[in-house]
Formats: structure tokens, sequence, C-alpha cells
């Protein structure tokens, strides 16, 4: 946890914005994998770590407005507990940490939300996505679970968001922290892979650095010489001399502060004339998206910036042809970048997805587009002092999607079939940077980690 005042100062802050009514926090359970006693690891739901600071199953809060009044509701331990995994802190110990008062037994929360809702009352609620959490809304508020999403409180949601897009000095150094292992887990992936080595030895040795180092994955690592799958969490291939791998990992800290890196390097220790070149165009993307960065700048723009650079490096190479915005404005590079630019990180390596993507990366006058590609941009708002964003161009020859538009016959202007059929079987290259805005710019965030094609191909020329 943080100092004991970061969680007082957070809530007074969403107790100004809200200004009335009783704010619920639902904390997570313990989520059995096959049967009650064998749970999936514990991990807490991130507004509520945000608020409160308490990584224990088994908690909800109230933030009652009007009243002035918080109340933490759980129990304390029972024997089976102490016998089975141990005493934990006392409510009332758990009370203090958080900067709390009251303390109530869990069962209670039921009859102060029905007192509340008899006196009409507003009871502000965020989108839920566990199914327990949306049964526990239905016994506590009476919505049918199928319905429980469609009463959330936009004022509530808003009011988050506000607060946790904002990343403090102490939540930076966490991110760093996070960034720390990510380098090490990305040298050793890069020195490791060797023709004849399996894609799962080098996620397994990855998986032992990030436990030795008191951390977690922030999602399942997409390590493949599949490229062309954005989100391939299988690690069943060999890896053989001529493949490429996209290695896409982060972890997040004992605090649950993520990262989130992808590097994209030769398995021989060399890129062929054919990879080195499309790799120059995405890292050009990239190094020109990053210079970009500022307070003030919508990240749209950013986006827009990157396809115009890889349609560019396209275009050079003859696999695209025509005028870079008329193309980009069509949507034409899509098929090469299907996906946005990057995305908000935090307390989630996607930060606060579950409260709504349009919400934290959109606003009311920055609106989703709904073009193919541009529709799958996560972050469009302007920039802010305090945001940690991703910044991650890729190229993709996928060859299901390449086969559709050809028959489609889309863009035929813009594309030239016959030359990309030439990569139908390249893969991808993704590369990807953890970025802090601030007053000044910006600011790539952790360690280096190699990059350019001469550091890629000496790293991977190492045996570990």
């Amino acid at each position: 946890m943080f100092e004991t005042n970061t969680y007082i100062e957070r809530r007074n802050r969403l107790k100004m914005e809200l200004e009335s009514g009783i704010l619920l926090f639902l904390g997570n359970d313990l989520s059995p994998m096959n049967y009650p006693e064998n749970t999936y690891p514990f991990r807490q739901d991130s507004t509520f770590l945000y608020f409160w600071g308490l990584d224990l199953p088994g908690l909800a809060a109230i933030i009652d407005i009007d009243e002035n009044q918080e109340i933490l509701f759980g129990r304390d331990s029972t024997l089976h507990d102490m016998v089975w995994t141990g005493a934990q802190p006392s409510l009332n110990h758990l009370c203090l940490k958080s900067g709390l008062k009251d303390a109530a037994a869990l069962g209670q929360l039921d009859s102060v939300l029905k007192s509340a809702l008899d006196k009409n009352r507003r009871i502000h609620f965020l989108p839920q996505y566990r199914p327990e959490n949306l049964i526990k809304v239905q016994a506590l508020l009476g919505i049918a679970p199928s319905f429980v999403n469609n009463f959330v409180s936009n004022a509530f949601i808003k009011a988050v968001v506000d607060q946790r897009s904002i990343k403090t000095e102490e939540e930076v150094e966490q991110i760093e922290s996070a960034l720390d292992i990510t380098y090490e887990i990305h040298l050793l992936a890069m020195k490791m892979s060797q023709p004849g080595t399996s894609e799962r030895e080098v996620v397994g040795a990855m998986m032992g650095i990030v436990k030795a180092g008191g951390a977690s994955p922030a999602f399942p690592f997409i390590f493949s010489v599949d490229g062309q799958i954005l989100h391939n969490p299988h690690h069943q291939n060999v890896m053989q001399d001529g493949d490429i791998i996209i290695n896409d990992s982060g972890v997040e800290t004992s605090m649950h502060y993520a990262s989130d890196i992808t590097r994209t390097f030769p398995v021989a220790g060399k890129f062929t004339q054919k990879q080195k070149e499309i790799y120059a165009v995405v890292l050009d993307a990239q190094l020109k998206a990053i210079e970009t960065i500022k307070p003030g700048m919508e990240y749209r723009k950013v986006h827009n910036l990157a396809c115009c650079q890889i349609t560019a490096g396209l275009m050079a190479l003859g696999l695209m042809r025509g005028d870079v915005n008329e193309a980009v404005a069509a949507g034409a590079h899509a098929l090469f970048m299907p996906a946005g630019l990057g995305h908000m990180m935090g307390l989630d390596v996607h930060d606060m997805e579950d409260l709504g993507e349009d919400y934290v990366g959109y606003t009311n006058t920055i609106r989703r587009s709904s073009q193919f590609g541009m529709s799958h941009l996560r972050l469009a708002r302007t920039l802010e002092p305090g945001f940690v964003v991703t910044v991650e161009p890729g190229i993709y020859f996928i060859p299901e999607l390449i086969d559709q538009w050809k028959t489609e016959g889309k863009f035929e202007d813009f594309i030239d079939y016959n030359k990309v059929e030439d990569y139908r079987d390249f893969g991808g290259i993704r590369i990807e940077d953890d970025v802090l805005v601030h007053d000044a710019g910006k600011r790539v965030l952790g360690k280096p980690i190699a990059k350019t094609v001469a550091e890629v191909e000496t790293l991977s020329s190492q045996i570990s």
C-alpha cells in the first residue's frame, strides 16, 4: 500500500466530484478453477485498490457523501481460515491502514443499502465484469444480472477515470519497478531464442524471472513466431532459422501497477533483407510517434501520423501506392495495421477498460471512428500531463484478411496485391514502449531495451 493519506485524499476528491448519494465499491472474491477450494490467484478490483488500498478478498465499501461517512465491510478470519490459509489482518486493522473509522460485517451491507433505497437515495456503482459481482448487485439492489450494467453511474465512472488517468510520482515509480523486471525478461528472451528451441521453453524461463522478482504477468504473454495474430496466447511452436518472434510481455508489481513492452527479433540472430525492411518501417513510425507526444496533442493524431509513416514506408517497398494521406484517410493501410497505436496503462495494463473504453480513451467531442482499423484505437483523446500510454505500431500480414480484401477488390488503387502475396507468410512486427506525458513533453519509461536493427541482432546472436 501507499501511505494512508494517499487513499484518504483520493476518496475526498471523489466526494467533492460526486456531491451526493452513496458510492458502492465491490471488491473481488476468490474464484474457483474447478472446485471451491482450488482457486485462481486472487486479483483485487483495480478501482477498489485505488481508493481503499486493500488487497484481500471478501471486502466491500461505501462512501455516503451526504453523511460524510465511509464504511468498510468484511469479516475477520475464522478458525478454518487460520488452519488452511493463515490468519489475515483484522477488519479494524484494515480500516486503520486505509484511513477509515468505521467497519461492519459484510452481511450488514444489504441492510445499509436497502435502507437507502427505501429513502429513494441514489446509489452509484461502476460497471461489473465478474459474474459473482453481477449476482451481488442483484441481491443488493434488485437488478437482474443481465441488466446491471445498464444502470451504472456515468458520473461515478467519469470521476474515477479523471482521477486514475493522472499518475502521481509514486504510481510512476511502481510502473518503472514493473519495467525493471520487464527489461530482464526481454533480454533473456532475445538471448535464449535459437533455432530448435520451443516458444514455451522461453516463456517458462521468462515466468521464472517474473516470479523471482515478486511480480506477476500483467496479461498472458504473447510470444510467437505467428506474429500476424495480434493477441496470440499460444506457445506451441518450435522456432526455426528465418523466423521472427514477437515478444509482447509485461508484468505487474505486488501493488498491481503494470508494464507492457513489445520487441520483435530474429531467431537466428540476423534479419533477412525483407524482415529488415519491414522492421525499419515500423521502428521509424514508432520513433516519430513518440517524438510527437506532448500535452495538448490528440492521441488520434499521433496514431494517424504513425499510420502515414507506415503507409509511406510500404509504398517505398512497393506494397502500397498512390497518395499517402488519401490512402490513410480511406483506411487502406489497415490491411497491414488493423490495430490502434496504443492505450492507457496503470493499475491495469489496459487501464480502466472495465469502466468502458469510450470513457477512458474518448470524450464528448472526440468520438470513436467506425472505420476498420481506426475503430480499434483505444485512446484518441487529448494527452495530459500524468498520462502513461503505450506506443505500439505494427505491420502484420494476415493471410485471411489479405484474401478477403483481395476477393472484394478493396483499395486496389492503393494496394498491390500481387506484391503482398510475396509476404503472406511473413508474420508480423510490433515495437512497443511505455511513455509518460509530462509538462515538458514526454519520457520513455524504463531502461532502454534493444530496438535498432543493430542492437536487436547483437543481442539475438548471443546465447543465454
